[in-house]
């Protein structure tokens, strides 16, 4: 068998990710809430909210009271996402310590998504990272449709890379490589794994999978035969696929950490505080955990029943 990494680094994405598609406002109170909850489970980076427009993200809006009403763990870093200079800006009004940076692989997503092109948007992100420099501000890349798009269809592993090596320019210390509509398969990832591996050391990515087509899992053991050591994952399975309607989102973190758990690989990352913050959101949201292991262990199944 291929050689695992020995320990993991689990990135929380639901509270932002997870949360921000969610039609109904969310209190700040249980955002806040939850990101104590993800931060006491062990978890050591856990997105906390984005810095853009209300008006196309409205669940977002109340980022800066979520960090400030955050009693911050040392030792856990909370990273809100920024589009631009005026997100930056007000990211570090509140107190930000790390911001992410997103472009995408496909050039029409980028143009609908963002309403700019691949390296429109990366200028755009320069002067971000000249500034967060400069305030000793950590920066971390996001790159979207890795394996597919929705409106090109298949994306050139070269592509990936191309993206990925010009964001770790600009001055992200990781990138994480993210299969946006959940259409990648353990073949293809590893393939485009590899590919962007040419141009960019593996200790600075991460992957990042939806679950689609129900190929998450089996993806990111694919990513940890490459010697990919970071997993984004959403606790609850929050979050949605817009581009595919009813379709699941974002990997459960729950079913990720079962998962490293029985690979014997290390996380520092606490089950039952984890499934319990799942269960939290999950129930102010009004609905079950999309998570497996988070509803198997909320029913309590017992080892005979298996």
């Amino acid at each position: 068998m291929t050689r695992l990494p020995r320990a993991v680094r689990m990135v929380e994405v639901g509270p932002r990710d997870g949360l921000q598609n969610e039609p109904d406002p969310v209190p700040t109170a249980t955002k806040i809430e939850l990101i104590e909850r993800l931060a006491g489970s062990g978890l050591r980076v856990v997105e906390a909210g984005a810095f853009v427009s209300p008006k196309w993200i409205p669940q977002m809006a109340d980022s800066a009271a979520v960090l400030a009403g955050l009693r911050r763990r040392r030792g856990v870093s909370y990273p809100v996402l920024v589009p631009n200079m005026k997100g930056y800006e007000a990211a570090v009004a509140a107190k930000a310590e790390e911001i992410a940076v997103f472009a995408a692989a496909s050039e029409q997503f980028s143009r609908r998504n963002i309403n700019c092109s691949i390296a429109e948007s990366i200028e755009r992100f320069a002067p971000v990272a000249a500034a967060a420099r400069k305030d000793g501000i950590r920066v971390r890349g996001y790159v979207s449709c890795v394996l597919g798009c929705p409106y090109e269809g298949a994306v050139a592993p070269a592509k990936v890379a191309d993206v990925s090596a010009r964001l770790f320019e600009l001055g992200c210390y990781e990138v994480s490589l993210g299969d946006t509509i959940g259409v990648g398969t353990p073949g293809k990832a590893q393939s485009m794994i590899e590919v962007v591996a040419a141009k960019l050391s593996r200790e600075r990515l991460a992957v990042h999978f939806h679950d689609t087509y129900g190929q998450a899992l089996a993806n990111i053991l694919a990513a940890l035969e490459c010697g990919i050591a970071v997993v984004d994952s959403s606790v609850a399975g929050l979050g949605g696929c817009p581009y595919a309607p009813g379709a699941s989102g974002n990997v459960a973190s729950e079913d990720v950490l079962y998962m490293l758990e029985g690979l014997g690989i290390e996380t520092g990352v606490d089950m039952s505080k984890l499934a319990a913050a799942g269960r939290f959101i999950s129930d102010a949201l009004g609905r079950p955990p999309a998570s497996k292991v988070g509803r198997a262990l909320a029913a309590k199944i017992p080892a005979s029943a298996v």
